[in-house]
């Protein structure tokens, strides 16, 4: 045989494991390209929902007559009937958002193009933002104060209206503020009252000298209260009658018409003739309604200020429960438990638990939050509450205590990952000085985890913010206007229910009357919630990066 050497093989690609670097890479630019495209989507769609859109007038071949905000347009393809050789030709049509629930029962209409005999932009069309009923679409007729017509025609009562209505709304809105403040704090202060003459009753009795002593004081200060609430009262029906004295007589398009309160609009403005400025300055002036007023028309119309409240306060709470408790689970299993098969056991619990689904959380929240340790709270300290408990049904604490609870396994893990990762060479000096254990992990350990720890603080806080379905029944509620916070004592009122951006877009995507009508503030508080999420994860994030740089002498 020659001496020639043999030719070596070549190593294939998949042994090296480059057809594994090209396809993780590829799914990583597919998921990172989805979650830009996703984002992308809600900042279109959430952005342009407050834009003031024009009014078009439509009329079809039948003589029906349409004013309404154009939505979107696409074919209509009817199905085959059973016999027929083709199905009919598809026929184009445009759906407009007609408004004016009270005169046609719906908020949409459908349009077929080849229908459409006219199309136009009447300039006169005016466009109301009401508490009821949800937008009008048409004409203001005439103007009316104490029954008297102040003006007629449809320029001069639309111009009266935009003269007289920010008046007419200023004393609405001094009506909501002394009903709301102090014919509450007056009703706040009878309930205590009620309650503290019930406690006195099932600890001392009905006939006891205590009772009767209580009884008398309470009377001698029920009469000035009631005559606060008298006087608070005769001040609303003033402001109420004053209030009541405007009315404007709109007109749809077919001739129909309606009188209607000026307070109860909300806005007023006539789309066909707003120019730049005049469009910006309703959208913003919305954009403004919707993060700082409550919800009116079942979530579908106004703000979403307790929403956007209640969701800041349950995860500020959330996190201030899972973070300690994360933290001593995890110093426990990694710097005092003994490792072995009981901590491993209880390693992969804590890894499972991670996987549980969420209403499952909720139910047991539900079970032993609400029911177990609330009603031991009421039966113990509040007596006087039954049969109506206080902190034995859900509210904001054992939504919180539910989401901690949800996420401790993600603190848990990280900061175990955060604990090991401290050099074992910063320990040994530690010890070297003659620090004790606890020294160690408290001045040493702890600090040089920090950064680690805020991070499972981070993915918690992200991850809670989210959740819905444990919330629906553990303390979120689809309307809850009055917000867990006052100034009396403890201030933080943490029995309240409370509303949740999460929950709200539930409500608007699956319990709306109009599904359609819902869908533009599905967005707007989707693209809202991912907003407060993102704020939230910054705020963490720099201070995690505080505290790594502060952290980041050299080792031993």
């Amino acid at each position: 045989m020659s001496g020639a050497p043999t030719p070596k093989r070549g190593t294939s690609l998949a042994a090296r494991g480059e057809p594994m670097v090209w396809l993780l890479g590829v799914g990583q630019v597919v998921a990172s390209l989805m979650i830009v495209g996703l984002l992308l989507f809600l900042l279109i769609k959430g952005f342009a929902t407050f834009w003031p859109s024009p009014l078009q007038s439509v009329q079809t071949a039948d003589g029906l007559q349409l004013l309404g905000e154009p939505t979107r347009s696409d074919v209509f393809r009817p199905m085959r009937e059973e016999g027929a050789a083709e199905a009919a030709a598809a026929r184009p049509r445009r759906l407009l958002r007609t408004g004016n629930f009270d005169f046609y029962g719906d908020d949409y209409k459908w349009v077929f193009e080849d229908e459409i005999q006219s199309d136009e932009l009447p300039r006169d069309a005016v466009a109301l933002e009401r508490l009821e009923y949800g937008a009008f679409y048409g004409y203001v007729s005439e103007y009316r104060s104490e029954g008297t017509a102040l003006a007629r025609g449809r320029d001069e009562a639309y111009a009266m209206l935009r003269e007289r209505h920010a008046g007419v709304r200023s004393l609405w809105e001094d009506v909501r503020e002394l009903e709301k403040h102090e014919l509450g704090a007056l009703f706040r202060t009878v309930d205590k009252q009620r309650l503290a003459l019930r406690a006195a009753e099932l600890e001392h009795g009905a006939d006891s000298a205590e009772f009767a002593r209580l009884q008398e004081s309470q009377a001698a200060a029920r009469v000035a209260i009631d005559a606060e609430i008298a006087e608070v009262g005769t001040r609303v029906s003033a402001i109420k009658e004053q209030m009541m004295r405007d009315t404007i007589l709109i007109e749809e398009i077919g001739g129909a018409t309606k009188e209607l309160q000026v307070w109860e609009v909300v806005r007023a403005f006539q789309p066909n003739q707003l120019g730049l400025f005049g469009k910006l300055g309703v959208y913003f002036s919305r954009w403004w309604e919707f993060l700082s007023d409550e919800p009116r028309e079942s979530n579908q119309e106004g703000g979403v200020f307790p929403a956007i409240f209640g969701t800041v306060l349950m995860t500020l709470i959330m996190a201030l429960l899972v973070t300690p408790l994360g933290v001593i689970a995890a110093l426990y299993l990694r710097e005092y438990a003994k490792q072995g098969f009981m901590v491993s056991i209880v390693r992969i619990a804590v890894n499972n638990l991670a996987g549980v689904p969420s209403i499952v959380f909720g139910v047991f929240g539900l079970g032993f939050f609400c029911y177990v340790v609330g009603g031991s709270i009421d039966s113990i300290f509040y007596p006087e509450h039954a049969p109506s408990p206080k902190f034995g049904t859900p509210g904001l604490m054992w939504a919180s205590l539910t989401l901690a609870l949800l996420t401790l396994p993600v603190v848990i893990v990280a900061t175990e990952e955060a604990l090991s990762s401290v050099p074992r060479s910063l320990r040994e000096a530690a010890y070297a000085c003659g620090a004790s254990k606890w020294q160690v992990i408290r001045r040493v350990v702890l600090p040089k985890a920090s950064p680690g720890i805020m991070t499972g603080v981070i993915l918690a806080m992200a991850r809670g913010a989210g959740e819905v379905a444990p919330l629906m029944i553990t303390g979120v509620v689809k309307l809850a206007p009055e917000l867990p916070v006052s100034g009396e004592f403890p201030f933080i009122h943490l029995e309240r229910t409370i509303m949740h951006l999460g929950f709200h877009i539930y409500d608007l995507g699956f319990q709306s009357r109009n599904a359609e009508a819902a869908k533009p503030m599905v967005f707007t508080t989707t693209l809202l919630l991912i907003c407060i999420i993102v704020l939230m994860n910054v705020a963490v994030i720099s201070l995690r990066s505080r505290l790594k740089r502060k952290m980041s002498s050299g080792y031993f």
